[in-house]
């Protein structure tokens, strides 16, 4: 029977911990809170929170079939429909707990196939490599059309040097044949040898389209939030927003507040900006509740399966940084 460590006490705590001295950050010391109401004041909340939901929804969908297609190309073939129902019964978890959510997610698609661990690195691996290098082209093209220097715009700067210098460290690892030997010992060589460059071209090209979408979503919703945001500053700096909210946080409540404030500042009030993230968040949040609504039957049974397989001594990956999949 697997017993509650307090590394995995931690691991549970830690979203709560990290929101809430974040929000006592925002509201303690950069904003008051009651000024909150008031920053809204210029927004069209009807068609800001239509526009959200439809994001949230796009965002469901297209990262359930990515995963899906991953699992399919590279692992099994199982249909898209069970991969789609496992997200949405895991999406009703979420609204709780990122952690219960990811491990209920795993088990749900354990069950579907019979290499396990060759499904648990693919969907873990593959979405986030893909969205990444393509977040990097993102930020990288947008710097060329931000007014001022390298200097001046350092935070988008600092992330594209750090990724072009992850993306040829990951290259010449494999040209030295890093990854394969890392793959044979793991026991993953069998995986590793599916992966190859035009397999994983698709993913690049969904995330890619999908970038574009999520530009313009979010330069709406600010527009609609009464704060007008150039789509270029959007464009370059939204892949940082991304890395600050895959940091553990209940719901990115606290973490998007300081992260959209910071990065958007000089672009509206700083209460309009806290303002519109902290919406953001919730909307997001109810959102969890009413998708997972509809996979209420399976939400409880992956609820089951999960402390089933844990009395067994069974666990699930339990990704304590992860993809900003469900923001």
């Amino acid at each position: 029977m697997s017993k509650a460590t307090p590394r995995k006490i931690w691991r549970h705590l830690l979203p709560w911990v990290v929101s809430a001295g974040a929000l006592f950050y925002v509201f303690g010391h950069i904003v008051d809170w009651r000024a909150i109401p008031n920053a809204s004041g210029d927004a069209n909340l009807p068609l800001f929170i239509t526009i959200t939901v439809f994001d949230k929804l796009v965002f469901f969908v297209f990262w359930g079939v990515v995963q899906a297609g991953v699992i399919r190309r590279f692992v099994e073939p199982v249909p898209v429909r069970d991969i789609i129902e496992i997200k949405g019964g895991a999406e009703l978890l979420r609204a709780a707990s990122n952690v219960v959510s990811d491990a209920a997610f795993f088990y749900g698609v354990s069950q579907l196939v019979v290499d396990k661990l060759s499904a648990f690195i693919a969907v873990i691996t593959i979405p986030f490599g893909a969205h990444f290098f393509v977040l990097l082209i993102q930020a990288s093209l947008s710097m060329l059309l931000l007014e001022g220097s390298a200097g001046d715009n350092w935070g988008v700067s600092t992330f594209i040097v750090s990724g072009w210098a992850i993306v040829a460290g990951i290259v010449l690892s494999a040209r030295f044949g890093l990854w394969e030997r890392l793959a044979q010992r793991s026991g993953m060589a069998a995986l590793a040898s599916t992966m190859k460059l035009r397999d994983l071209a698709p993913f690049v090209g969904w995330f890619a389209a999908f970038a574009v979408f999520d530009v313009f979503i979010q330069w709406f919703a600010s527009r609609s939030f009464g704060v007008d945001i150039p789509w270029r500053e959007i464009a370059a700096r939204l892949p940082i927003l991304y890395l600050a909210i895959s940091i553990p946080s209940f719901g990115n409540f606290g973490t998007r507040e300081i992260a959209w404030s910071t990065l958007f500042e000089g672009h509206g009030p700083r209460e309009a900006l806290i303002a519109f993230a902290l919406w953001t968040n919730a909307i997001f949040a109810a959102m969890h509740v009413l998708i997972g609504g509809l996979f209420f039957g399976r939400a409880l049974s992956l609820v089951r399966g999960l402390r089933t397989a844990r009395r067994e001594g069974e666990e699930m990956p339990e990704p304590l940084l992860r993809d900003a999949a469900d923001p």
